[in-house]
């Protein structure tokens, strides 16, 4: 008990000034899982759509781009993006850490959200496209209005659970100094020499962001089961 006291007296002379700063590099970090689930969910759903196309071509590129991006880890995508690219020679993409961190949180995420958007298009009962286009609708107004809405129900649940992990890989993007919350949490830490508060501190922003997404994947998963 008395250790549990002393750790909590360490926060007496910084707490105020760093729930400031941490909330704020939150906001950041809330901004970049929020643009990086955009892209991935935009990406995912053309890669998708190319992955089940009758084109044998495209559907192989597709398989191959999926399982390449699944296979490597974002950190790598991350520092392929910021690092390694302009040293190549592609001066185009001198960009910010910011911005490379979206892309590559996004073409990251893209390959597995291809793969779960993939399997709802494809547990849908064939014979609704068949009934669509019986009907005189073109392929692409079928897949628009009544295998994709359809699809949607299938898909959410497992959409926001990967929000979740999404929310906390960005905590990996600090290693290309986007000024999120663990970049924050890092420097909160080196210059008061105390790293396990510091952490800590970030820790409860971390829960506090991710609770009510964990809330809706339950609520999510729970309508999916009584719909079911």
């Amino acid at each position: 008990m008395s250790e549990m006291i002393e750790f909590l007296k360490g926060y007496e002379d910084y707490f105020g000034d760093w729930v400031w700063e941490m909330a704020i590099a939150s906001l950041v970090t809330m901004e970049l899982m929020l643009l990086s689930f955009i892209l991935a969910c935009a990406l995912g759903l053309v890669i998708a759509l190319m992955r089940i196309s009758q084109f044998s071509v495209l559907s192989g590129l597709t398989k191959v781009y999926i399982g390449f991006f699944r296979g490597v880890p974002v950190l790598v995508i991350l520092y392929w993006i910021y690092f390694a690219m302009p040293e190549l020679g592609y001066k185009i993409l001198l960009i910010s850490s910011f911005t490379a961190a979206v892309l590559g949180l996004g073409i990251h995420g893209s390959a597995f959200l291809a793969e779960v958007f993939r399997s709802g298009i494809e547990a849908l009962d064939h014979g609704q496209m068949e009934a669509a286009l019986s009907l005189g609708m073109t392929p692409s107004r079928a897949l628009r209005f009544i295998i994709l809405p359809q699809a949607a129900r299938v898909v959410l649940p497992p959409m926001a659970n990967y929000s979740v992990g999404l929310l906390k890989e960005t905590a990996l993007c600090s290693i290309i100094a986007v000024p999120e919350l663990m970049l924050r949490a890092k420097d909160v830490a080196s210059s008061s020499f105390l790293p396990m508060h510091a952490f800590v501190l970030a820790a409860v922003f971390y829960y506090i962001m991710s609770f009510p997404m964990m809330r809706l994947v339950e609520h999510l998963e729970a309508k999916m089961a009584v719909g079911q």
